[in-house]
């Protein structure tokens, strides 16, 4: 009966050494995929190892220990009894050794998502209306400080776009070429004034520049958004010449009208100190000019008569033009069996040396 509780005894630490191995394999290991079948024949090796052991075959037992001097012989049951712990440690260490490698038979790969991103990117030109009439006080504190705010949001919500700026009053010019550079962009807009240029509202010469922008552009998709709150009455190019442009370039024109209904208080005249004076004035929109550019170029026309109806817009546009994205996923798999394999090295080693050191030591 003795015999039998010492077995089970032995067979249960071997047991705990092998789950161990098998309970860290499956927290480090837990995702990972397993590629081979010859695991299987390392389990089979750790039970052959395990009943072998259990049996106490010659080959397997621990190490008996013998003690030299003839007066210590009485001690000898006592001693064996109270190290046989420390002589079973090799045994130990090759069913560690057996299941490190068992693990590593069975070929664990981790494997991880790569993702490859590409965009189809939009080139945008946000063209400014600058005339006086923007300075009127219908939106707050007037229409082109709302619209430059606005319009500054909408370049945060465009990341992965290049956007430009191109501003008009009586002739047009380019305040930010196409740039990825979002910070230049802002900068751009919140630079932009009334003055800046001679007076009047040229709509043809501002879509024009905007579209000579774009032309050489080799974005996937090319999109104006033009902003004015009144009639073309400068510039040598007509608004629907300009769009016909576009057309043929297959740009697309977004344009928004930006005034209230009625009546706004605009500026009139400049005052000797350089101010405006302001007065009632009516709001006039070309919006038929503004809808002919819209569907000729397949964009859309959209009427601004608060700066809350503005962002609207914008949010939109935004929507119509999203920036599409292709995205390439694969698999990368790398092999997870070379630390069991150095677990089950170190092991064989450490018994090694336990039994031609140590132990050694201790049976002479």
């Amino acid at each position: 009966m003795n015999a039998w509780m010492r077995r089970l005894g032995k067979a249960s630490i071997h047991g705990v050494v092998g789950g161990a191995v098998a309970l860290a394999a499956v927290m480090t290991l837990g995702d990972a995929e397993w590629n081979s079948a010859w695991g299987w024949l390392g389990v089979a090796v750790g039970v052959l190892h395990l009943l072998i052991t259990v049996s106490e075959w010659s080959a397997f037992a621990p190490i008996p220990l013998q003690w030299g001097s003839p007066r210590l012989e009485g001690h000898q049951a006592h001693a064996s009894s109270s190290w046989e712990w420390v002589m079973a440690i090799p045994s130990w260490l090759r069913t560690l050794a057996i299941s490190a490698l068992t693990v590593a038979l069975f070929r664990p790969q981790t494997a991880s998502t790569v993702e490859n991103m590409t965009r189809e990117g939009i080139d945008l030109i946000m063209t400014m209306d600058l005339s006086a009439s923007m300075l009127s006080k219908d939106f707050k504190p007037n229409r082109l400080e709302s619209a430059k705010e606005v319009a500054t949001e909408f370049v945060d919500n465009r990341p992965f776009d290049r956007i430009g700026v191109v501003a008009y009053e009586g002739e047009a010019f380019t305040q930010v070429p196409l740039t990825t550079d979002h910070v230049v962009v802002k900068n751009g807009l919140s630079n932009l004034n009334t003055g800046m240029l001679q007076g009047g509202t040229a709509i043809g010469s501002g879509l024009a520049v905007a579209v000579n922008r774009l032309r050489e552009s080799d974005g996937i998709s090319k999109v104006i958004v033009l902003l004015t709150d009144g009639e073309n009455n400068a510039g040598q190019i007509e608004p629907l010449d300009a769009a016909q442009l576009a057309q043929l370039n297959n740009i697309r024109v977004y344009t928004i009208g930006v005034g209230s209904i009625g009546k706004a208080k605009s500026p009139v005249a400049i005052l000797p100190n350089g101010s405006y004076k302001y007065d009632w004035v009516d709001v006039r929109i070309d919006e038929d000019v503004l809808k002919g550019i819209a569907e000729r170029t397949g964009g859309r026309y959209f009427r601004a008569t608060s700066e809350d109806k503005l962002k609207e817009i914008y949010r939109e546009i935004d929507m119509l033009e999203r920036t599409k994205f292709n995205v390439l996923r694969y698999q990368r798999k790398t092999e997870a069996s070379a630390p069991w394999i150095l677990m089950a090295v170190l092991a064989l080693a450490l018994e090694f040396v336990l039994r031609t050191t140590v132990l050694q030591t201790l049976d002479a």
